[in-house]
């Protein structure tokens, strides 16, 4: 195990990467992991897709003993919405703990490679899948709001009994304003109407009082003349 071995991995890892593997020394390698971040489907953004760099070193006594591994990402590579290789650098790392141990005194790069690309794949999903369930929440909280619009308050006994004691209330309050009106109303017209006879000042400024005493006194003279008339003929 060891030199011989190493050398048999990396013929089976260029026939598998032929375009993805890149040799630095006899002893390392880079292997170039294109991860799908669900927008494969569209055409247009497949160059769009990103990619991480898994940097393997053997060491002599691989792979009784684990190589050496480091996480990069291409030069001038564009930030990526929902991973962060720096950031994210050591999760992924220890995603693969547990496949290097299992794997300990076998060839485990072409595995190392399956399980770090389906754990950057996992981050990006979960990533994605709290975005869009924040999202779902706002726009749930959004309709709850705009559907009580619409919504009438439950009613209860206790609510009823208010609503009851509130509608008397204005009943009441109502025909009491009502009576008040038609009090004021009848008020006005008494008034209008004693207003329309005359004072005594307006029946002599109208000439009215002149007249009213010449027929009186017509009346008069026409009383004494029938008097005499009797006291004559008697």
């Amino acid at each position: 195990m060891g030199i011989e071995d190493q050398k048999e991995e990396r013929e089976v890892l260029e026939s598998i990467f032929p375009e993805e593997i890149t040799d630095v020394s006899e002893t390392e390698f880079r292997v170039a992991i294109k991860l799908d971040d669900g927008r494969h489907e569209d055409e247009e953004r497949e160059d769009e897709q990103p990619t991480i760099i898994l940097n393997v070193s053997y060491p002599s006594t691989y792979p009784d003993e684990a190589p050496r591994l480091d996480i990069t990402q291409p030069p001038n590579a564009p930030k990526h919405p929902y991973l962060d290789i720096q950031e994210d650098k050591m999760r992924l790392l220890d995603s693969l703990t547990e496949t290097i141990e299992e794997n300990l005194g076998m060839a485990m790069v072409f595995t190392l490679v399956t399980v770090l690309k389906d754990s950057a794949e996992l981050l990006i999903t979960e990533r994605q899948n709290a975005k869009q369930a924040l999202a779902d929440m706002a726009a749930a909280k959004a309709e709850e709001e705009e559907n009580k619009k619409f919504q009438g308050e439950a009613v209860t006994r206790k609510t009823f009994l208010a609503w009851r004691d509130k509608f008397r209330k204005e009943m009441d309050e109502e025909k009491r304003r009502k009576e008040e009106e038609k009090e004021l109303e009848d008020k006005k017209k008494r008034i209008a109407k004693e207003e329309k006879k005359l004072t005594g000042k307006e029946l002599w400024q109208q000439g009215l009082v002149g007249k009213i005493d010449d027929d009186d006194d017509d009346d008069v003279d026409d009383v004494d003349a029938g008097k005499l008339k009797l006291e004559t003929t008697a």
